[in-house]
């Protein structure tokens, strides 16, 4: 079974979570911050994935801490689900449409960190999510899962249709990278590092 349980405590958060890579789409998301809820939502449904996550943090000073947090144990517990890559496809690249954005995902489950963001935003926040935390959602995820992670929104004017495009693309592209197609390890250098 490829799952991860995570615990993390902070003077700013409290965050439980449970992840299974090949769930059914159990999906129970409370974060305290409404939107952020739903994109959480669509990036588990469309990646297959159970995901459970339960948090309180200081989001009556800021929603930063929280996003930030669950981000950091969301690539946490992913890193541990996907386990040694033993047979893993590795790399995915995807199109995502919302309307009238385009979002662009490639991933490569390499142990190295990067993310590569580009996305404009015009609104500060949407259902209580600051979009300037979107970014640091995904690069705390990234640094944690230890993945390469390019995204960028190609076309677009409606704020959420992009970031709705970028939390599904995530999603498809990581039940993508991580699907078991072989038993090799995906790398000429026998080791992924």
């Amino acid at each position: 079974m490829r799952t991860s349980t995570q615990k993390r405590i902070t003077k700013e958060t409290e965050i439980e979570l449970s992840l299974n890579l090949d769930g059914s789409k159990n999906i129970n998301i409370q974060t305290g911050i409404p939107f952020f809820n739903h994109m959480l939502e669509l990036f588990a449904f469309h990646g297959g994935f159970d995901l459970i996550i339960q948090s309180k943090g200081d989001i009556q000073v800021d929603d930063h801490h929280t996003v930030e947090d669950i981000g950091l144990v969301l690539g946490k517990a992913f890193r541990e689900a996907i386990g040694d890559k033993q047979g893993i496809e590795r790399y995915s690249s995807l199109y995502l449409p919302m309307d009238e954005a385009l979002a662009r995902i490639v991933i490569d489950l390499s142990n190295r960190t990067l993310l590569v963001f580009k996305a404009d935003f015009v609104r500060e926040n949407i259902g209580g999510l600051s979009l300037e935390n979107v970014h640091e959602f995904f690069k705390s995820f990234a640094t944690e899962a230890r993945i390469t992670l390019h995204m960028a929104i190609l076309e677009g004017l409606n704020d959420h249709h992009k970031i709705e495009a970028l939390f599904k693309g995530l999603g498809r592209a990581l039940k993508l990278a991580s699907r078991l197609v072989s038993h090799d390890l995906p790398s000429t250098k026998g080791v992924l590092t």
